[in-house]
């Protein structure tokens, strides 16, 4: 067990040149060591999820403690086969036709979110020899945050049971997705309503894709009751291939955003540091989900002390976040230190998911609609070196 609170008490950030994104080794390491756990432990399969962290200039890590990707964009499908060296298990909402046929030369595995992609789109993935999957809903999840859940009986992400009494001729596998951050127990019940919805089509097939949100590289997670629950799965049907696709898992807490502050504003009774980073453009998910980072060297404030704002650097009105206090009194050249922003934030400031940025076009009378910018991926592969 390594202390991460100490490794990064101690971690000295007094030459990085900000803004800066930093990734641990060390931190990296130990969770690739708690993913190796799980693997060997359960007799699973754990796939990395690049919509978490596309760097892949730690693919060579991450290759050595998996059993391969999982892509949800031609961009992320593509990187896989690239710079991860394999063919990818491939997810995605909705595949456009001009895609589709580039994203099979990269996948493995390929999982519909619909009966009508299936139908649309199945036959040429299995005349390739692609494995093909079904994303399923159970109609279940322990999420809180209502923009992680995707479970509701409405959700646009998966199948329900009532549509799906019988499996189409070609599936070789279900894919559910219903955790986020979550633990051991999440997932135990998440499995009792699969098979309670689904538990007739089980027999049936040869994978089972239980999706990501494993976190089980917190410090609070126990990876020994995941073993044991995926243990007690597999004994159940122990024909299933048995695959987990952790994001977060790999790189949680193993690096931080280095920032500096610019300047010192107060108005109004509120103390502002002014930082080169923006939580609009840098942490969005501070914004979205919305939630409070943390802040190496800071704390929540206690009467009487003094309370700092963190202000980004764009001209968003609501780009800030606070209230801290900090060990050391901020002045301008100070560094502040954003704790775990290696997964999610990193691809959250480039192409998310590998999807692609619009097309930029003009249109006059004269000349009709002309293109000025195309963006592919190039733009995302070069953005997450």
């Amino acid at each position: 067990m390594i202390d991460k609170d100490k490794v990064l008490a101690e971690w000295d950030f007094t030459d990085v040149k900000s803004p800066a994104y930093v990734i641990n080794q060390d931190l990296l390491e130990y969770n690739l060591s708690v993913i190796d756990k799980v693997r060997d432990g359960a007799g699973v399969d754990v796939i990395v999820a690049l919509k978490a962290n596309a760097t892949w200039n730690i693919f060579p890590q991450l290759q050595r403690h998996s059993d391969g990707a999982t892509a949800s964009s031609l961009a992320e499908a593509r990187l896989v086969f690239e710079e991860y060296g394999e063919l990818a298990h491939t997810y995605a909402p909705v595949y456009s036709e001009s895609e589709f046929s580039e994203i099979m030369s990269y996948s493995s595995h390929i999982t519909f979110n619909s009966l009508n992609q299936f139908e649309k789109y199945g036959a040429d993935a299995r005349a390739k020899g692609i494995s093909c999957g079904l994303r399923v809903n159970p109609e279940f999840s322990t999420v809180d945050t209502e923009l992680y859940d995707p479970c509701d009986r409405g959700s646009r992400l998966g199948i329900l049971s009532e549509n799906l009494t019988e499996l189409p001729l070609g599936v070789d596998g279900l894919h559910f997705h219903s955790l986020c951050e979550s633990r051991p127990a999440d997932l135990k019940a998440t499995l009792e309503a699969i098979e309670e919805r689904f538990g007739g089509l089980l027999s049936q097939i040869k994978w089972i894709n239980m999706g990501g949100g494993h976190l089980m590289t917190h410090k609070d997670y126990d990876e020994d009751e995941l073993i044991l629950i995926l243990k007690s799965f597999k004994s159940r049907y122990p024909h299933l291939k048995v695959i987990l696709e952790p994001g977060s898992a790999f790189t949680w807490d193993t690096g931080c955003l280095v920032s500096t502050v610019e300047d010192i504003v107060c108005n109004g009774g509120v103390n502002t540091a002014l930082l080169n980073v923006s939580f609009a453009c840098h942490m969005p998910d501070c914004l979205e989900m919305p939630y409070k980072p943390t802040v190496l060297g800071a704390s929540e404030p206690k009467d009487g002390e003094t309370k700092w704002r963190l202000g980004g650097n764009s001209c968003l009105a609501g780009d800030f976040c606070g209230d801290w206090s900090f060990d050391s009194e901020l002045g301008v050249g100070a560094k502040v230190v954003f704790r775990d922003m290696i997964h999610y934030t990193m691809v959250k400031t480039t192409m998310f998911n590998g999807v692609s940025h619009p097309s930029i076009v003009k249109w006059s009378r004269e000349s009709g609609f002309e293109v000025i910018k195309e963006f592919g991926y190039d733009d995302y592969k070069g953005r997450m070196s």
